[in-house]
């Protein structure tokens, strides 16, 4: 897996990844539910596309709802119930 020889300063900059950035900003803050809520693997379509279709306003009023008042069970099913009613 790792290589004995040491790599020069050229190499190791050539070789390094880059992570691109979300192209729009509701892509940026479906993510950021993704990861708060703990979406799975099966659901974090439909949150990029809530985030897609709402306005940015209603779904950061249904993600502040669900963290305040789902304090146990699974967040990502009270999250879609909030955002379902507005």
């Amino acid at each position: 897996m790792f290589n004995d020889k040491p790599q020069s300063l050229a190499e190791i900059i050539k070789n390094k990844k880059t992570i691109k950035p979300p192209a729009y900003p509701w892509q940026e803050l479906a993510l950021r539910i993704i990861k708060e809520l703990g979406i799975p693997g099966f659901k974090r379509s439909a949150v990029f596309k809530i985030c897609k279709e709402k306005p940015v306003h209603q779904v950061e009023l249904a993600l502040n709802d669900t963290k305040e008042l789902c304090r146990a069970g699974t967040k990502w099913q009270y999250f879609f119930k909030i955002i379902d009613q507005k």
